[in-house]
């Protein structure tokens, strides 16, 4: 017998085939891209947290936060007011106004020049401070651009001296033009001896920025600015041999004291600079000091 095979019970009938529905693709307008894009790290990743490109309005903002939160700040500033201010008044009431004195704006010279050390030792603290903390690090973490930061830093710093010191010896000559007696000051004579003192003290202070920024270090810093500002006016007290005559004659006329002195029209020697010269010849200096600056601190590592 032959087995004949049976069919299955259930037999399954075909599906019926079903519609083809078209489906109509809509084009997509590009994707924009995200803001932020141009911030993405790697892999592609963009932060939610918003982000906009810094400049030196930023630097500025920061180095501003940092030198009026400083106790130096607070400390050499209050001294120097003191010293200028207070030297100033002292030396009018001394005098009195019985004497004649010609230029009565010259007694504001001294303390000038003893106000001038606390903006040296200012200029000097804020920057070798930060490298002495460590605080350096985190700054040009957050500015990366040696330049903008150092620059910066100078324009902070030295707006700020130089409206200090001339608000200073504007005080100054005002009570020395009330209390003393003698000729009316000329118009030169009080630029210089307000403006043209404030400046001078202000390069002095950049300077040291300058050399700070050069030795990194709060103590040898401080120290090179003192012997640039007393050393002169020292050695030539020593230097009396008719051979160095010359050589003395030129350290106190190109000294610092004898450069205030000059803005002040009591200069130490009838020869040597006059007028604003003294303020150029600062300024020439500083100009190349802080280009080393600069050249120092693309070149150092941290």
């Amino acid at each position: 017998m032959m087995l004949q095979a049976q069919a299955p019970a259930h037999a399954q009938a075909p599906a019926p085939a079903q519609p083809q529905v078209q489906q109509h693709q809509h084009q997509q307008p590009p994707a924009q891209p995200h803001p932020q894009q141009g911030f993405a790290g790697a892999g592609g990743y963009v932060s939610a947290i918003p982000v906009r490109r810094t400049h030196l309005g930023h630097a500025l903002l920061s180095e501003w936060t940092k030198i009026r939160s400083l106790r130096s700040t607070i400390w050499t500033l209050g001294v120097m007011l003191l010293l200028i201010v207070g030297i100033g008044l002292l030396a009018a009431l001394a005098a009195g106004s019985d004497r004649e004195l010609d230029p009565v704006l010259g007694l504001g010279f001294v303390g000038v020049l003893l106000g001038s050390l606390c903006v040296i030792t200012l200029g000097v603290l804020s920057i070798s401070s930060e490298y002495g903390t460590g605080m350096v690090r985190t700054t040009l973490t957050a500015c990366p651009s040696r330049v903008r930061m150092l620059t910066a830093k100078a324009i902070v710093f030295f707006t700020l001296a130089l409206v200090i010191t001339t608000v200073a010896t504007t005080l100054v000559a005002l009570l020395d033009s009330a209390m003393l007696n003698g000729p009316a000051p000329t118009g030169d004579q009080w630029v210089r001896a307000t403006l043209g003192a404030g400046l001078y003290v202000a390069l002095l202070g950049l300077l040291a920025l300058s050399v700070g920024t050069l030795l990194r270090h709060s103590a040898g810093a401080i120290s090179t600015m003192m012997g640039v500002v007393l050393l002169p006016m020292l050695l030539a007290l020593f230097l009396q041999g008719e051979s160095l005559k010359d050589v003395q004659q030129a350290l106190i006329e190109y000294s610092v004291p004898s450069a205030l002195a000059t803005l002040y029209d009591i200069p130490f020697l009838s020869t040597g600079p006059t007028g604003w010269t003294p303020v150029w010849i600062l300024a020439g200096v500083t100009a190349v000091a802080l280009g080393g600056a600069y050249a120092a601190l693309m070149q150092r590592d941290v």
